[in-house]
């Protein structure tokens, strides 16, 4: 004999007592039963992603729970009635949760009001736990990074402290000096002479030496700042502050293309790989994207660090950044790794009619601005590359005796490092990314040309044809001919 399941009842009376009172979304609605096809009315809550139904909104007790994991919701049309009824059921929204299991049937509900019906399936569809467990390990790494951004700030504000506690003994230094030189100033005059009892002449004459000194004193410091203007210091100074502009504009340009990868691809493949009819699966999705949306919040707090920099110049202080940067660069090892089997897992998901005609609908979209997936896959391939070059830059205008260079010949050599174990990695995936557009290019459909044991050799024109060559079991040949060109005085 079958043993029945055990259920906590108090604690699933708690939970409605919550939902009755913080439920993201509460209120009537009109549920068809499975004995008889009637419609009654009951008061609903959803709580996370439990759905409670009460007799009306004073029960105690629920009459009824679902559990919403691993289930769908959509909107329904009205069903077909007869002419009489027609009226009354226009004025009704149908909407339909189908759980994931078999022999459970659907749930069917309906309201009155459309905005009403669209409220409560997408407060259903977003009802998930695992949805709920993404979004707190997205925000543990925001509050980690944050973390280290507040303790490197107070380990700056140590700093400033000291120095300023320095300065003030400085300070009190000199006020010592100049009293005793005020001392030593009044033993050197036997007399002091009245000024009230001054000659006319001799304050005119003061007056016309005091205007002249100021003069000199100004033009010497004129001719000072534009002697240091004209100088080979400013000059590599300004070449340093422009590096900095053109790197805050090029990482300003990344973080872009990286929230086009994560918000016109990535989140909406995830949408469809929840559907009825997923055109692909959620293990695929996490292949061909791996920690892309982790890395453009990383990169979004580094940009705002970088414009918050902007906001401080001309004082320009950027070590401190890539101090915070350096630690996380292991996901772009593990990105840089994926991404030949990133590629592999998309043409193969590319079989898929369906898949390939979703892709092509995500590629239209403006922002992309014709460029396709593997392309905003292929861009963070090569941030490290670019960031060492501009450390380089950096490096050649910021003198030895820099505050901060020390600091960024440490984060240049990490990331020339990182970049040595990177470089396979990318020669790899480089081939597969080539070969991927060339199969693009082919108007008329060929075979799949991605393979692991083809290697890019060179793409060029000729007499007759543009034709690619690769290096495929030891043999060198031309693949597809993509275009043909005629030409009169070819041999």
């Amino acid at each position: 004999m079958q043993k029945s399941v055990r259920f906590n009842e108090g604690h699933a009376l708690f939970l409605s007592v919550v939902a009755r009172k913080e439920g993201t979304k509460r209120g009537y609605l009109s549920k068809k039963t499975t004995e008889n096809s009637r419609w009654h009315e009951k008061f609903f809550a959803l709580y996370q992603n439990v759905f409670f139904y009460f007799e009306n909104e004073q029960s105690v007790r629920p009459a009824g729970i679902y559990l919403l994991e691993g289930c769908t919701c959509e909107s329904v049309p009205v069903p077909k009635v007869s002419t009489a009824g027609k009226e009354t059921l226009d004025k009704q929204h149908y909407f339909l949760i189908v759980f994931g299991h078999d022999g459970q049937k659907p749930l069917e509900l309906r309201t009155e009001e459309e905005n009403e019906c669209d409220e409560w399936v997408e407060a259903i569809q977003q009802a998930s736990y695992s949805d709920i467990i993404i979004e707190r390990e997205v925000l543990m790494q925001k509050y980690i990074h944050l973390v280290q951004i507040v303790e490197t700030e107070k380990v700056a504000a140590n700093q400033l402290r000291t120095q300023l506690e320095d300065q003030d003994t400085e300070i009190e230094r000199l006020k010592g000096e100049i009293v005793a030189l005020n001392k030593t100033n009044e033993r050197m005059w036997p007399y002091h002479v009245n000024q009230e009892d001054e000659d006319p002449d001799i304050k005119k004459i003061k007056k016309v030496q005091s205007f002249m000194r100021g003069w000199l004193c100004r033009r010497k410091w004129k001719l000072i700042v534009q002697d240091y203007i004209c100088s080979p210091h400013a000059e590599s100074m300004r070449k340093r502050n422009q590096i900095v502009f053109n790197m805050v504009e090029a990482e300003t340009e990344y973080v872009h293309q990286l929230s086009i990868l994560v918000n016109c691809f990535l989140r909406p493949l995830r949408m469809a790989a929840s559907s009825k009819k997923p055109p692909i699966s959620h293990d695929d999705v996490s292949s061909v994207f791996l920690n892309s949306e982790t890395i453009m919040f990383l990169h979004e707090i580094f940009h705002q660090g970088l414009k918050a920099r902007i906001a401080n110049w001309p004082t320009l202080v950027l070590a401190d950044l890539f101090d915070i940067l350096l630690p996380m660069l292991n996901i772009y090892q593990e990105f840089v790794r994926n991404h030949q089997y990133s590629l592999q897992v998309l043409a193969n998901c590319k079989q898929n009619r369906d898949f390939d005609k979703l892709l092509k609908q995500y590629e239209a979209n403006a922002a992309c601005e014709g460029r396709m997936l593997e392309t905003f896959l292929t861009y963070p391939m090569f941030q490290i590359p670019r960031y060492i070059i501009t450390l380089h830059e950096l490096l050649a205008h910021t003198p030895h005796e820099h505050v901060e260079r020390k600091s960024l010949e440490f984060a240049k050599s990490k990331l020339e490092e990182l970049s040595r174990v990177m470089h396979d990695e990318v020669s790899d995936t480089e081939n597969i990314r080539k070969n991927l557009a060339i199969e693009r290019m082919i108007v008329e459909g060929c075979d799949i040309l991605l393979d692991t044991s083809q290697t890019f050799v060179r793409q060029g024109e000729r007499n007759l044809c543009n034709c690619t060559l690769w290096e495929k079991g030891g043999e060198l040949g031309p693949s597809h001919i993509l275009s043909t060109k005629k030409n009169t005085n070819s041999q």
